[in-house]
């Protein structure tokens, strides 16, 4: 369904003309009902990815292919119509949502743009899709998104994206501001969605444990470049990039009898101003050698079966190469 190859974005500094590449040849690929997950630390470029292929901004250069067609470079009015298929949730539902307009006209926005193709009235639409995200239409239609929790607002936030029946979902980070046990709600609405409709989804999230639940395969970025690429369950349980490794090395153990050192991933990500040379990891890698500085290593397969932009890909990260590290 989706197809993105060598994904540059080069952003223009407006005082000083200097140009910064944000994103750094990405490349990966997306079946229909498959959910890709991006994550990262803050920074990565895991929204600007996926905000890159709504074209909202459009790369610098690269391919992003929907169903076959050329979306980089395509014209306005062909973009409005192919975005019908492609929707986004974002992060902070309260402030995504219009406070002046009620959840009737929210989740009906779309359909003036894009009016229903199956003969159906958009009020009959509106209804349906509050229904399907678990609303009784006559109780929320007239009321404001302030008359609603931040999980309540997902939801509509959810409803005004599948009004459109797209094929494609984007979602930022759609639980970062909900409370756990909301989080869990919105998650097995969107897991129900997509195994209704066969919906694709690209879920950008800092937490792996949500990327987990409800992707199929990860990408893991780093400083505007994805570093590694593969099934879910392997990426999880045999992570090749020593940037895996240490991110899930983080996540805290859920048993409190377990004490063990905590790693730590040293120092803050570089700015994209001025990247390191050779391998853009390497200031903080534990394992780093001197040709992690002279040679950018390309994103090839790994022994996991991944796919990893490592010269050491699958050497381990033990707790005490962190603690020598330190």
């Amino acid at each position: 369904m989706l197809n993105i190859e060598n994904l540059v974005l080069t952003v223009v500094d407006p005082e000083t003309g200097a140009e910064t590449e944000i994103l750094h040849g990405n490349s990966f690929a997306l079946a229909q009902g498959e959910a890709v997950g991006l994550v990262g630390e803050s920074g990565s470029g895991k929204s600007t990815t996926g905000m890159s292929v709504l074209q909202l901004p459009s790369p610098t250069s690269g391919s992003v292919r929907f169903e076959g067609e050329e979306l980089v470079g395509a014209p306005r009015g062909r973009l409005r119509a192919i975005r019908r298929h492609m929707q986004v949730v974002l992060q902070d539902p309260v402030s995504a949502l219009n406070p002046r307009r009620t959840v009737g006209r929210l989740v009906a926005e779309g359909l003036r743009w894009h009016p229903p193709t199956d003969g159906r009235a958009v009020e009959e639409v509106v209804d349906s899709t509050l229904r399907a995200v678990g609303f009784e239409p006559k109780d929320v239609v007239d009321r404001y998104p302030s008359q609603f929790s931040g999980g309540q607002c997902q939801r509509i936030a959810v409803a005004r994206a599948m009004a459109l029946e797209p094929s494609l979902l984007i979602c930022d980070e759609p639980v970062a501001s909900l409370d756990v046990s909301i989080q869990g709600q919105v998650i097995n609405l969107l897991e129900d969605m997509r195994e209704r409709l066969g919906l694709a989804m690209i879920f950008i999230s800092h937490d792996l444990g949500v990327v987990r639940a409800i992707s199929d395969r990860i990408a893991v970025m780093y400083l505007g470049q994805i570093v590694e690429i593969g099934d879910a369950d392997t990426i999880f349980e045999r992570p090749a990039h020593p940037y895996t490794q240490l991110l899930l090395l983080a996540i805290p153990d859920p048993d409190p009898e377990v004490i063990r050192v905590r790693p730590r991933i040293a120092g803050e990500i570089p700015s994209p101003i001025d990247p390191p040379s050779g391998c853009r990891f390497r200031t903080r890698c534990p394992i780093a050698q001197p040709i992690c500085a002279e040679e950018a290593p390309p994103l090839r397969t790994a022994p996991n079966g991944t796919q990893a932009a490592c010269h050491f890909a699958g050497t381990s990260v033990t707790d005490e190469t962190m603690r020598r590290a330190s």
